[in-house]
């Protein structure tokens, strides 16, 4: 990070640039972050100010010279289309900002073709674009294409530091703790969570019980696979003390009375057969009160 703020200073940042890390840690967050600074009109000591409309906008996903690049609807995959796209648009000199900037998330998702058409740009480079790529597994990205990217690996940070990087984000102090235990240590899922569904600790903390009265709680707030991975979660913790051992994202106290390991351990297999199709375009409120019963079924004491 200390690299980029002074390329940022001396207005030298690299034409692309990867950050790899374990999912999680907030490697969008570092692209836009980027992105902020190459085009904020006052930014401070290679940060941007965060404050200034070009900031905000770039933020909210609005500023035109910023292009997100994602599978969209949940696919698996970057289709060549969607960087062809983006390519053809950045030939164009910025129409706002100082910098256009790129930024392919989950950029091992390409298929080989996108990944070679964007190989073909990033050997001439248009002068006035940025490329950014975030990936989380960066060995199934072509050896070609990591090259021609200045590369930043991303580490978890500790506890001490997370607390005090969602606090400057705007979650309070009292939502922390308990929303970084259900993030198993993933800072941007505290901030994804908390700021687009508005989850908070308490409806992380009375969930399960609810969950166990047959009310879906914050499962209804949450997309499809964001839900299931909860339900994952959950049914982790109810098979860990059903073996002995502690639970990971929930307080013990949070839970109710657990299961046996047989039961929790077949609601734990169900659960992974389950993420094999969950994008499929099921009713989604059927969905929802078939996980809301059957959660309420597996957590039923023996």
């Amino acid at each position: 990070a200390e690299l980029l703020r002074q390329a940022v200073v001396r207005r030298s940042v690299p034409q692309s640039v990867i950050f790899a890390g374990p999912e999680g840690v907030g490697k969008r967050a570092m692209a836009i972050a980027l992105a902020q600074a190459v085009n904020c009109p006052d930014p401070r000591n290679g940060d941007a100010c965060g404050e200034c409309p070009t900031c905000r906008r770039i933020e909210r996903g609005d500023h035109f010279d910023v292009v997100l690049v994602t599978n969209e609807d949940g696919a698996a995959t970057i289709k060549i289309e969607q960087v062809r796209e983006v390519i053809d648009r950045a030939q164009y000199r910025p129409f706002e900002g100082r910098r256009r900037v790129v930024i392919v998330d989950e950029a091992d998702a390409m298929v080989p073709q996108a990944q070679n058409a964007l190989l073909k740009t990033l050997e001439e480079p248009p002068g006035t674009t940025r490329f950014v790529l975030t990936t989380d597994a960066v060995h199934h990205l072509l050896p070609t294409l990591r090259s021609r990217c200045q590369s930043h690996a991303l580490q978890m940070p500790t506890t001490q530091e997370a607390h005090a990087w969602l606090a400057e984000q705007g979650i309070p102090s009292e939502q922390v703790e308990v929303l970084w235990r259900a993030s198993g240590g993933r800072p941007s899922w505290v901030l994804d969570r908390f700021k687009q569904e508005g989850m908070t600790a308490q409806a992380w903390s009375q969930w399960p019980r609810q969950l166990a009265k047959g009310q879906a709680g914050l499962l209804a707030t949450l997309p499809a696979a964001e839900g299931l991975a909860c339900l994952q979660k959950l049914c982790h913790d109810l098979l860990a003390i059903a073996v002995g051992g502690p639970a990971q994202f929930f307080r013990a106290e949070d839970l109710p009375k657990t299961p046996s390991a047989t039961k929790a351990a077949q609601w734990a297999q169900e659960l992974k057969d389950m993420t094999r199709h969950v994008e499929h375009p099921y009713n989604a409120a059927l969905q929802l009160q078939a996980w809301t019963v059957r959660a309420r079924q597996a957590m039923r004491p023996d």
